[in-house]
């Protein structure tokens, strides 16, 4: 009797499980720890691309760590290590993922040339030049041209290499010069296999598999959505967090019965609401003016800043409410606008971006050390605004732009030499003054002719302080992480993490040969060894071809004491870019060398101009500027002070930004170079 029912129990029992089991095989763990990772990434077999979580938390594919998931690439650490298998390459293929034709992937013990290579060989020398494991075996592998982005693996075995190195992926910006490499990552596509599944609000990418060839896609929401796009996973929905009041009140927002009760609440009380509102905002103008008043007088007070604090609604009206017209470009930590003030004068206005609103007290260092700062090459801090949660800094206005935008043709003609020596010397100059007269010296740490700015006469003013350090003398001075621009940054500091002023030195080195050259610091358009133009220079000036890279407008063989001038120039900067900073000059060196040729220069074309105008003298008619550092000069001597003076600012500069300010002129005027050169 009890026997058909035990066996029914049993059979019930047995399908349940079942069942359970099925829906637990489908289920995808999403959690590793404390991080998540959308659809379609997991931890469990139920996941359409499963990876590996450690017990420690950590997320790896195949024992290699995984730095960052996005919306197309997975991004991996590959540590630089001599005896790593060349077969552990294959780890990095599978059949949701493959490595990217942006990487640059390094081998040991290789047969193949590596003149496809993304990477110059430079670069790769630098960025491992302290792993000792025979570099001169390494070789560089890239597909630069595949058709589908992929590495393809088949390629990839047929090297006979004989162990994997490490990897280079290579991001760059197609809107402008900018590249960045993230050393020992290489970076991977990924893919889901099938036709698109994706959300009626995402964008689907197909994608064919360079694996098998089967096709695959992946998901995208649309802007203004959220959610990982899949109609398997949580598909898009609206991202709320970018309502403003107007959507939420004409329901685009959701919640209409919410709208309802909120619409019917303001008519009830729209009487009661608009007196008791125009009082109160009366009371609190008047208030906020007062204060206002208050705390910019106590801030001057307590703080000790000497320039002019702005209210920021003067910053508003002098740049048009910021105004996209009005924006001349991003510096180091905000963006510069143009502004006209009350006045009618012209100023640049840096606003910072990214800043901690309760760093008050670090914004106004920051500005003590800028207003300390007096040099006539160096741009002068006209004024700030500490309101709104806003910090905001005001600057002379530079109109000839940067020698960047001159050396390029982007605005106005190419300088001529003359005037390319004068803007180097007096750029030298204003570096020496921060290294030597400043104590404790400033370090730059962004030296570049984008940094370099031209005023009405193209005279150099030394610009964006943003990555500035004081250089204090302790038994250690690692920096936490190498800052500055590709192109520029010292070899040295780039490894040790160690600041000194010679990185500075290395950086106008590269600034000195865009002088002579022309070229940009870094150019993916030239050949794979001519990418960095400190690599370049070095190997031409070193070669004794320099006439190859010669900036044909400069035109050198006009007459001998400018190819002269261009060769001496051009062995300082192979001084300045040696890799070890021991072997460089120091920046008062330079400015001393810099300053005896353009001295030397400036009297030839006195002396020509003298002899050809019988009788007439050549002499300044505005100020004290248009003479050189120091006129009695001998040969081997300098006056360093004349380098360091500030009574031409003291004699010139106004005493509030209300004053006009007029910018001093070279020495001799870089207008009245520019008016000498024959056409």
């Amino acid at each position: 009797m009890n026997s058909p029912l035990y066996v029914r129990t049993i059979l019930y029992l047995s399908i349940f499980f079942l069942s359970s089991n099925i829906v637990l095989g489908s289920n995808c763990t999403h959690s590793c720890g404390n991080k998540f990772l959308p659809f379609p990434f997991g931890f469990s077999s139920g996941c359409p691309i499963q990876l590996n979580c450690t017990s420690n938390g950590q997320i790896v594919i195949n024992k290699f760590p995984v730095q960052s998931v996005t919306s197309d690439t997975i991004l991996i650490n590959l540590l630089a290590k001599c005896t790593r298998p060349f077969s552990a390459i294959y780890n990095l293929f599978s059949s949701n993922y493959a490595p990217t034709s942006r990487n640059g992937i390094l081998f040991q013990n290789c047969s193949f040339s590596q003149s496809s290579c993304l990477i110059p060989s430079t670069m790769i020398q630098t960025h491992f030049e302290l792993l000792d494991c025979g570099k001169e075996n390494m070789s560089c592998y890239s597909e630069p041209n595949s058709e589908n982005n992929f590495i393809d693996l088949r390629n990839l075995s047929r090297t006979g290499c004989g162990s994997l190195f490490s990897a280079i992926s290579v991001e760059s910006n197609l809107n402008s010069s900018a590249v960045s490499l993230d050393v020992q990552v290489v970076q991977l596509g990924w893919w889901v296999h099938g036709h698109c599944k994706c959300s009626s609000n995402a964008n689907c990418t197909k994608i064919t598999s360079p694996i098998d060839g089967k096709l695959g896609y992946r998901c995208l929401c649309f802007e203004g959505f959220v959610g990982d796009g899949f109609l398997a996973g949580s598909g898009c929905r609206k991202d709320y967090t970018t309502c403003n009041p107007s959507k939420y009140l004409s329901g685009k927002c959701g919640g209409t019965t919410r709208v309802g009760v909120l619409v019917g609440g303001i008519v009830a009380g729209a009487s009661l609401m608009v007196s008791v509102g125009l009082i109160c905002c009366f009371i609190r103008r008047r208030l906020n003016f007062q204060n206002r008043r208050r705390r910019n007088r106590e801030l001057c007070e307590t703080t000790g800043i000497t320039i002019p604090v702005y209210q920021y609604k003067e910053m508003e009206k002098a740049t048009n409410f910021f105004s996209e017209k009005r924006r001349l470009g991003n510096g180091a930590y905000g963006t510069v606008y143009s502004g006209k003030l009350q006045n009618d004068n012209w100023v640049a206005i840096k606003r910072i971006r990214n800043r901690d609103t309760d760093s008050i007290e670090q914004f106004i260092n920051e500005i003590n050390l800028l207003s300390s700062v007096n040099h006539p090459n160096l741009v002068r801090l006209l004024g700030c605004s500490i309101e709104n949660g806003e910090q905001i800094l005001v600057y002379e206005f530079m109109p000839n732009g940067t020698l960047l935008q001159h050396l390029q043709r982007e605005k106005g003609n190419r300088l001529p030499w003359p005037v390319r020596l004068t803007i180097a010397a007096e750029t030298a100059q204003a570096i020496a003054y921060l290294h030597n007269a400043m104590h404790p010296p400033i370090y730059h740490r962004d030296v570049k002719s984008s940094n370099i700015l031209l005023d009405y006469n193209y005279k150099s003013k030394v610009a964006d302080f943003g990555l500035s350090r004081l250089g204090m003398i302790e038994s250690s001075h690692i920096s936490t992480a190498p800052q500055g621009t590709p192109g520029y940054l010292d070899p040295q500091y780039h490894q040790n993490f160690q600041l000194s002023d010679k990185s500075d030195v290395y950086s106008f080195g590269v600034v000195l040969a865009e002088i002579i050259t022309g070229l940009k610091a870094v150019d993916f358009a030239r050949h794979q060894d001519e990418i960095n133009l400190a690599a370049l220079a070095i190997d031409r000036i070193g070669k004794g071809n320099l006439d190859e890279i010669i900036d044909p407008f400069i035109e050198p063989h006009v007459d001998a004491s400018t190819l002269s001038s261009v060769h001496k120039v051009a062995e300082l900067a192979f001084r300045c870019l040696a890799f070890h900073r021991d072997m460089r000059p120091s920046m008062m060196e330079v400015a001393i060398e810099l300053e005896q040729l353009r001295l030397s220069k400036w009297m030839n074309s006195e002396d020509n101009i003298t002899g050809s105008s019988e009788g007439s003298s050549i002499s300044s008619t505005s100020d004290v500027s248009d003479k050189p550092l120091n006129l009695s000069i001998k040969k081997q001597e300098m006056d360093i002070k004349a380098i360091f003076s500030t009574e031409k600012i003291k004699d010139y500069s106004p005493v509030s930004v209300q004053d006009p300010w007029n910018s001093e002129e070279s020495s001799p005027s870089c207008s009245s170079l520019l008016n000498h050169v024959v056409k």
